[in-house]
Order: structure tokens, then sequence, then C-alpha cells
């Protein structure tokens, strides 16, 4: 169904969505839109499902129910799916995603603690139960596939209190085709409480003829910013040295960004990157190279961060670009090993760009990290890119479990003949071996593998502005 267009200044942004909120539309405001789906049917569906003896029952059309007790019989969840596909243009920035429910009636708990959760799988509202996310096929778990918590809120037991929950990461992945093939947001509502037999709330449904009250995900859009045309892109990988830190034993960020600047990737993963470390004087690294990229080109960069341990500080990866991210995310590897991640739009197709760097020492460690890292990466959509410094040379059994799906862009471009290096170089080395890699998905059915070049960054006193060279891969983008 096709949503209305109005068009408002900011003075009256508040009142039109107050407005839209019956009906379901989109509304522009300045650089930004508004999208409000809360139409049954066409824009939202949902339902309840319930545990133990009900596991096999469907409750489509009533009141959204949540309930946590010490008996699964009276176990309830609440899920929703709103079509950000067809209302959303893919890879839109997305500013802000706010769930909104509607208490209809409670137990006498004054509040329960509320979660709202991705769920992982798509299902159909008319068949859902706590066994089926659609007839004939089961949830992989009873109760509904739930991914990452979103949120939490408090929910009184008072008709009429409404409930927010702020689902921005997720509807900003949904949107970027980051999820996989459906861009629709699929949500979970958790009473995430003590069990209690008054920890009862009902929530009017998608199908409550009160339209006001009904579920609503009102989505804040960016202004639109045509993505990139062109058909190649520069994709690099650096190890930094812990930031910038010479082969001479100097700290000299300035010089590691001049070089990246020098190279103009579209798109690069750092490794070793510090944040409010002694290695970096107690500066953050990526606030630190996105200010000496924009000095140097004079362009913005956009950046993304996480510590390999997940801690607030310490050493760790990050994806710098001059495109703005659809979507980032992190995720840990073991060993205090993570991969990073964001999703950019590049001549209409959006690529999934992974930086990591494995275990320096146990080789069971990094094919531990390896078998983490295919896993967590599957769960996004081709285009696939994973960048990293491996700490494994070709022909080791880490080489083979990546290239089980994953091609070398050095050996592909070798067989080539496009892969370059420097005379004393021929090997493409990184380091004291080829440890740093570009593997491109075997099933990015889009990319083109062009060209991979090892650069010598050697001044005439020999000294390098880290103890690795930079790799840079071509590929065409169709």
């Amino acid at each position: 169904m096709p949503v209305a267009c109005v068009c408002v200044c900011r003075s009256s942004v508040r009142a039109a969505v107050v407005a839209l909120l019956v009906l379901g539309g989109r509304i522009t405001a300045d650089a930004q839109t508004i999208v409000v789906l809360n139409q049954p049917v066409t824009q939202v569906t949902d339902t309840t499902i319930r545990g133990g003896a009900y596991a096999d029952a469907n409750y489509v059309g009533q009141d959204l129910i949540t309930k946590s007790h010490s008996d699964a019989s009276y176990v309830r969840h609440a899920i929703l799916k709103f079509d950000t596909e067809n209302t959303v243009p893919l890879g839109t920035t997305i500013v802000a995603a706010t769930l909104t429910v509607t208490v209809a009636s409670g137990g006498t708990d004054a509040t329960r603690p509320i979660a709202a959760y991705q769920v992982l799988n798509t299902f159909q509202s008319d068949q859902a139960t706590w066994h089926l996310r659609k007839t004939s096929t089961a949830w992989s778990t009873a109760g509904a596939d739930l991914g990452m918590q979103l949120a939490q809120a408090s929910a009184g037991n008072a008709a009429g209190t409404r409930i927010s929950f702020n689902v921005t990461k997720l509807v900003q992945l949904a949107v970027s085709g980051s999820l996989g093939s459906s861009r629709y947001t699929r949500i979970a509502m958790v009473d995430v409480g003590a069990p209690s037999g008054e920890s009862y709330r009902s929530y009017y449904s998608s199908s409550s003829a009160n339209a006001t009250a009904r579920p609503t995900l009102t989505v804040t859009l960016a202004s639109t910013t045509p993505a990139p045309s062109s058909s190649t892109i520069r994709v690099m990988e650096w190890n930094t040295h812990h930031g910038g830190w010479r082969t001479d034993g100097v700290w000299d960020p300035q010089l590691l960004m001049q070089w990246v600047a020098k190279l103009n990737p579209d798109i690069v993963a750092l490794e070793e990157v510090e944040r409010n470390t002694s290695w970096s004087g107690g500066k953050d690294d990526l606030a630190l190279f996105l200010s000496l990229l924009q000095q140097l080109t004079g362009k913005t960069w956009y950046g993304v961060f996480v510590v390999g341990s997940g801690a607030t500080s310490g050493i760790g990866n990050a994806i710098l670009s001059k495109t703005p991210f659809i979507s980032t995310s992190t995720h840990l590897l073991g060993q205090s090993r993570s991969v990073v991640h964001a999703a950019i739009d590049w001549n209409g197709r959006p690529l999934n760009f992974f930086g990591t760097h494995l275990d320096a020492d146990s080789s069971g460690y990094r094919l531990a990290e390896i078998s983490a890292l295919k896993t967590w990466v599957a769960g996004f959509a081709e285009q696939r890119i994973i960048a990293g410094d491996f700490n494994a040379s070709p022909g080791s059994s880490e080489f083979s479990a990546m290239t089980t799906a994953y091609t070398d862009a050095w050996t592909a471009t070798q067989t080539m003949g496009t892969a370059i290096a420097f005379p004393d170089n021929p090997a493409g080395n990184t380091r004291n071996g080829r440890i740093d890699y570009m593997f491109t998905s075997t099933t990015a059915a889009s990319l083109t593998l062009k060209s991979a070049q090892v650069f010598d960054t050697r001044d005439a006193k020999g000294v390098m502005p880290s103890d690795h060279r930079p790799l840079m891969v071509i590929y065409g983008v169709k």
C-alpha cells in the first residue's frame, strides 16, 4: 500500500506525526523524512505466542500479551513484523527508529520490565505458535528465535500507557540488507522480570479498531545522498603497528595517515588501532585518524572501532570510509580478538566489509576465531569482503579454513597477472611473510577482482610508518 507524502515545516512536524499515527505514512521536514508504519496487514502484522499446553495455538487478531511465569503454560511473548522493505529505500541511513505500543490492561504488578529483541527468522503472524514460525517450519528455539536485545522499558498496568523502545540499530541493519534477502523489521517483546502471576500485560494489536493505539514503528530517515556510482572500488587493509609506530620506534600517526591519503582507498580496514592506551598517549586513534584524513583530503571520513576484548579502551580494529555507513556492528571472537563490520552502498549494491586481527601465537586459537568469524559473517548479505591480519601464511590450516568459502585476492590476481608488489618483494609479503589478506566471498556475484597491490612504504632511510605494508585490492562492482 503506497504511503502518503506530506511536506511540512519544522514547527509542524510533531503535529504531522501525530496525525500520521492514525493512517501510517511519510512526512518530509528539512532534510529528513519520517515514515510511520502502523497499518494492519500492509505495514505491520503481529501475534502472541504462548508456551506449555497452549504451545500449538495461534492468537492472531487478539491483543498482544507478555507474561513471565513459572508455569510455561502462562508464559507469553508478543512478536511483530514491520514492512521496512517496501517503505524505506535500500541503503537509507536511519537517524532514529522507535517502536511504540499501548497497554490495554495489566495485572496488579505496578510495573514490569519488557525487553525488545530482534527476531532472527521470518514468521507468519496467522500461523506462528510457540513451536512454529509458520506452518510446518519450527523455530530454531521454541518461543521465537531471539537475537540481540535492542532496548528495555518499564510497562505500567494502566490502560492507555504508552511504551517505547529504541530499535534504530535493528531497523538500520534491516533496511541496509545486512540481515539477508528480507528487509522487514522483526521484533519480539518479552517480559524479562521475575516470574509472577500478576506480570500480565496486554497491548493493543495491529487489528485494534483504535488506530492510534496500534503498534507503531516511527522511522526517521536521513537526507537522501546519492551512493557512489563508480563501477570500481578501492579497498585497503593495513596493520598500523599500534596506531602508527614507525619501524624506527617513533609514534607518527600523521605519516600513517599521509600514506592512507596518498593511496586513496574508498574504504580501509586498520588493525592495532589504540584507544586511550599508553601506545596512543591516552588518545583515541580513530578520532585522531578521522581528523587527520579530513585535513589531508578535505573530505569527511567515517569510522567504526571495536576493542579486541570488547572493553571500552585498548587495542582493536577499525574501518574508515569516505562513504557514509549504512550500518555498523561488531562481534567478539574470543581470545581478546574481534571483528568490526561496516555496510556501505556502492554503485547501487550493499557491500558488507569486515576487519579483523587474529591471534599472533596459537594456530588453535586462530582456527577457533576463524570458525566464529565465518559463522557470524554468514549472517550478512552479499557482497561480503573480509580483510585483516590473520597471522598465518598461505598454505596453513588457517588459510585453508578461510578459502573454503572465500577467495584470497592476492592469489587470484597473481593468477590473473594483476598482482603488483615491488622488486625486492615479488611475493607480496606484508610483513616477514604474507599474513595480511583480503578475502572475497565466493558467492559475491556482483564483485569482480581487478587487481591487488602491496606497497613499498620505506623512506630514504628504510623507515616505514608501520611494521606491516598496506594491501590494496580493486574490485569491479556491478
